[in-house]
């Protein structure tokens, strides 16, 4: 009875050392990896999946991108814009056209609306020329004649314009930079006048206040064409 108690504890003994063994044996063994599901729409608790190997789809390869300026809209664009360098339109350029117009030859006639100067000359042909007239509410009409002419003419600014714009000088003496530019042909006892300017790019557009602006080179040109007395008609 004793001998069979002792080989009882012993096997027992043996039952749990062998246990403890492997349970301590299996400590040290690697775990299954524990990997996402590729189906993210399980619940979080089926996403764990010991032993699958989870299939995700290779990526794609890119090509580098182009990197180019950003174009500036237009509108922005023509905002900053400084108007010097804004090129002058071909058609107000000197060129010679039909007329057929009532005026005799030797007669000038301008065009304030398409703004248009012609030399009446003769057979049907006129000498054009662009020009830069009254802005709105300073535009006129009305025949006059010329009645002086000057070169590099000084600018005394009437009274009117100096109210209007505080700080103009009461003279300015003639030269590059005066409004009047290089040539100026006084029209009858108006303030009104046939002349140069500074700011070339202006021609083609209703910028001045009642005079005739044109290029310096094309008053110039005009201005050895035409004589005192020479018939002006402003349309």
């Amino acid at each position: 009875m004793r001998a069979a108690a002792l080989f009882l504890a012993g096997a027992a003994a043996v039952v749990i050392t062998t246990g403890s063994a492997v349970a301590q044996a299996g400590r040290y063994l690697a775990p299954p990896p524990v990997v996402l599901s590729p189906n993210l729409t399980d619940p979080w608790v089926m996403q764990l999946q010991p032993g699958n190997v989870p299939i995700y789809a290779a990526p794609q390869a890119r090509s580098p991108r182009a990197w180019s300026a950003p174009a500036e809209p237009e509108a922005k664009a023509a905002r900053k814009a400084d108007p010097r360098t804004r090129p002058l339109a071909p058609e107000f350029l000197p060129q010679e056209v039909t007329y057929d117009g009532p005026a005799a030859p030797g007669s000038i006639v301008i065009d304030t609306v398409n703004r248009f100067l012609y030399l009446v000359e003769k057979d049907g042909m006129a000498r054009r020329y662009g020009v830069g007239v009254g802005r709105p509410g300073f535009t006129w009409a009305g025949e006059h004649r010329i009645t002086r002419k000057a070169e590099w003419p000084s600018w005394h600014p009437p009274a009117e314009m100096r109210k209007r714009q505080p700080g103009l000088p009461v003279m300015m003496a003639g030269g590059p930079k005066n409004p009047l530019g290089a040539r100026a042909m006084y029209l009858g006892s108006t303030l009104y006048r046939i002349h140069g300017t500074a700011e070339p790019w202006t021609i083609g557009h209703a910028v001045s206040s009642g005079c005739i602006r044109m290029r310096n080179e094309d008053v110039t040109d005009l201005y050895e064409r035409v004589k005192v007395g020479t018939r002006v008609i402003v349309l």
